[in-house]
């Protein structure tokens, strides 16, 4: 794994919101809530949707265009119409800066 810093500053992250950034072609999307960070591929498996952009509830991302719900933790699909997960990254905050372990 390549450790990877964020392009942008915790604090730019408001709690219970994501944020895109690019790695390498790979859209990479972190999330604040409850003062912790998490780190989720950005693009939703249905239909491409960007998670970032998706609403925050009870420890989970919803994909602003048709539903589907991921753990923030595991990036596990809990809510169709997605069939499968999506990559999630270790995420740790050192200060204002957040350091991702990427695959």
């Amino acid at each position: 794994m390549a450790k990877v810093k964020c392009p942008f500053k915790a604090s730019e992250i408001p709690e219970g919101a994501g944020k895109c950034f690019d790695v390498e072609g790979k859209k990479i999307a972190v999330f604040c809530y409850k003062g912790e960070y998490f780190a989720l591929d950005d693009t939703c498996p249905h239909e491409g949707g960007p998670l970032s952009e998706g609403f925050i509830e009870n420890g989970e991302v919803e994909c602003p265009w048709h539903g589907a719900r991921f753990s923030l933790k595991t990036g596990e699909v809990l809510c169709g119409p997605a069939t499968k997960g999506v990559n999630a990254y270790s995420c740790v905050k050192k200060g204002e800066e957040l350091e991702l372990d990427i695959e």
